[in-house]
Order: C-alpha cells, then sequence, then structure tokens
C-alpha cells in the first residue's frame, strides 16, 4: 500500500508539541519541522526556568544559535510559530497550567518526547523520576488531546542489553515500572542505593534501564492512544541539516572525535573488533518525522530500520502484517 499524502501535506496546519527541545536532538527536530514544513502550525516547546534563567531567556539562548541562521534567513515569520509552554516534566500534569492544557488539548495533533536525563552515572532515583514518572506524565497529558494523531516517545537502541540482538519488537522490562516507581518513592537515598545493583542486573547504568522501563509504559498505553516508540543508538554530529557537522557540546562521541583529531587523545583502551553504533542527529531526526506520518495514514505495522542502527518500534496491530514500502 502506497503512502497518499507526502511529509509536508501531512503535517499541513497541524499543530505538535515537544518536550526536551532545548535538547540536542530536540533542536534539530523543532528547526527541520519549521524550515521543511513551511505550512506546518504551531510548535509548542515545553520549557522550565533553568539556572536562573526564564523560559524566554532560555529560548532566546536556543535561537541564537548558528542552526537557526538558514531559518530565519529562507523562512522568515518562522520563529513566530514557536510557542512557550512553561512547564517541568518532573511536576504532576508537567507543570502546565490549566489555560496551557485546555489550549494544547484542543490545537495539538502530534507530542514528540524528548525530554530525558541522559547521565549514565545519575542515580536511580533520579533516573526514574525524569525518565519514567515523566514518560508517564507526558502520556497523561497526550491522553487529553482530543484529535491526537501521534506519540512519539524517544528511547534508545541500548535499553535491551540481556539480549543479543535488538530486534524490532518490545520486550517485557525486567521489573513492573510502577512497582520501580514506587519503590523509588519509599526508600531514601541510602536504602536505594543498596539495592539499586540488584535492580539494574544486566544493564550498565541507571539510563538504559529507566529508558526500558518508560518503553513499557509507553507500550500500555496502546491501543488506547496512538503510540511510537524510536530507538536511535549514538547520536552523532549532523550529517547535512541544518549544517554538516553541528553539535551544541563536546559531550559524548563528539567529544571523543575531537580529542582524538586534535591528538589529544593518542591512545584508548577499548575492543577494536567493535564498531561504534552511530547515526547523525538529522538522520534521527528525518525518520522520527516520517514515522509519525507513515504511521498515522496507514494504520498498520510498519517496520522501519534506517542505516547507522537507528531501530523504530510502532505499537499497532496485533497481527503482524507484511513489511511494506512508503
Amino acid at each position: 500500500m502506497e503512502c497518499k499524502l507526502s511529509i509536508r501535506e501531512f503535517y499541513n496546519a497541524k499543530n505538535v508539541l515537544v518536550t526536551g527541545g532545548c535538547g540536542f536532538m530536540g533542536k534539530v527536530l523543532v528547526e527541520k519541522l519549521l524550515y521543511t514544513i513551511p505550512d506546518i502550525g504551531r510548535v509548542y516547546l515545553l520549557l522550565r526556568p533553568k539556572r536562573g534563567k526564564t523560559v524566554q531567556q532560555r529560548l532566546e539562548h536556543m535561537l541564537s544559535s548558528q542552526m537557526f541562521d538558514r531559518l530565519k534567513r529562507d523562512q522568515k515569520g518562522a520563529i513566530q510559530k514557536i510557542i512557550l509552554i512553561q512547564g517541568d516534566v518532573l511536576k504532576d500534569d508537567l507543570g502546565i497550567s490549566i489555560e496551557d492544557m485546555k489550549t494544547l488539548s484542543e490545537e495539538v495533533s502530534v507530542v514528540f518526547h524528548l525530554a530525558a536525563t541522559l547521565k549514565m552515572d545519575a542515580t536511580l532515583k533520579d533516573s526514574v523520576a525524569m525518565n519514567a514518572v515523566g514518560t508517564q506524565r507526558a502520556l497523561s497529558v497526550a491522553r487529553r488531546i482530543k484529535n491526537l494523531a501521534m506519540f512519539v516517545h524517544v528511547s534508545t537502541a541500548f535499553c535491551y542489553p540481556d539480549y543479543d540482538v535488538l530486534e524490532e519488537k518490545f520486550h517485557d522490562p525486567p521489573a513492573d515500572p510502577h512497582d520501580v516507581i514506587r519503590l523509588c518513592e519509599w526508600l531514601d537515598d541510602r536504602q536505594l542505593s543498596l539495592l539499586t545493583p540488584s535492580l539494574l542486573s544486566k544493564h550498565p547504568n541507571s539510563y538504559t534501564y529507566t529508558k526500558r522501563l518508560a518503553e513499557s509504559l509507553v507500550y500500555d498505553a496502546y491501543p488506547d492512544m496512538p503510540c511510537v516508540i524510536a530507538r536511535s543508538s549514538i547520536v552523532c554530529p549532523a550529517y547535512i541539516d541544518p549544517m554538516p557537522g553541528w553539535v551544541d557540546s563536546l559531550n559524548g562521541p563528539a567529544g571523543l572525535l575531537l580529542a582524538a583529531g586534535k591528538g589529544v587523545i593518542r591512545t584508548m583502551l577499548c575492543d577494536a573488533s567493535i564498531y561504534a553504533q552511530v547515526i547523525p542527529v538529522d538522520v534521527a531526526i528525518n525518520a522520527m518525522i516520517a514515522l509519525v506520518m507513515i504511521e498515522a495514514t496507514k494504520k498498520k505495522l510498519v517496520k522501519v530500520q534506517a542505516v547507522m542502527v537507528f531501530i523504530i518500534i510502532i505499537i499497532s496491530a496485533k497481527i503482524r502484517p507484511s513489511t511494506s514500502g512508503c
């Protein structure tokens, strides 16, 4: 079955809500939507005050980045489509006011949930609060949206370390996410730290563990609401958009590559037979944007696997039909 709509046509006049829009992937998502889909509706951006800066100051700082230069130059007025929603993933109802919640419930069609903590050394309590409970709250907000076309949860390709092969399917979590959430509420930091190694089991850190719990929460939300889970591998600087090589920090692989290129790092203890599974940020974002249109218009299970290990799960029909192109 062929797609009858182009991506631009699908997003025409549609309003989207983005959590984690100030993050590395979030910035590219916002810029890409506004630049390549001129007729898109509004982009509601959930932001919280941080480090003494108001949400407006944070937005202005984000837009001052060089990555938004082409948008300002070629799509004049597109920036005005960004509508700030003050909120916080760590608060009930995402900290959204009653008035803003009413607006979102009536206006939004697509929710991109990217907000998460990527800290590998974060405590289990902090990771659960952000990655698991935060996803739970985002789902709760999405349920109130009257004309929701799709809820997109951004996960990671490394949330199943106990499997030799990561397939495009959902696997049961190591524990009931609701039980783990309650555990983090009941126990103090010392007690929880003693239990953490046992809970993590084969997971190397709290990040992969809590992202797996979050996947379970999203999976359970179907079929009451349309959901997709997008698993990206190690996200690296942009291949083409918004400009070749763009990255917003030297954390992760970018710092390692730069240090090696500059000769600061000359040796490294690693397994030379293993290839790093990386994907440019723009390739990952392109797939996410397309994924929404494919699933929302086809209403069937579509398996999509982009190059460089970008694995996507579509939570859809219980019957598994054959894969078809789009």
